[in-house]
């Protein structure tokens, strides 16, 4: 079974100097993220796994597969708490 995850659809990004600011409509509250936090809730848009997650950072920053899929699960985990995300099992 594969795991895909998205953004949860009542969130909205905004980038602001180096972070981003995420609102939760439906929670009504905001949270701010890194960069790179950022630039995994962009690629959310539509269902990824942990995997293409992982390839879009090696892709974007100077860091290697293996630290990037670590960073990457420790935030998707952090999301998940906090209710950002929907999983999706295929």
């Amino acid at each position: 079974m594969t795991v895909k995850f998205r953004r949860h659809p009542d969130l909205r990004l905004t980038a602001l100097a180096g972070e981003g600011v995420v609102l939760h409509l439906g929670a009504r509250r905001y949270f701010t993220v890194t960069e790179t936090g950022l630039t995994i809730l962009e690629a959310l848009a539509s269902p990824k796994t942990l995997d293409e997650l992982a390839d879009a950072i090696v892709e974007e920053y100077d860091v290697d597969r293996a630290k990037a899929i670590e960073s990457t699960k420790a935030f998707l985990d952090q999301c998940r708490a906090s209710g950002l995300l929907v999983e999706e099992a295929q």
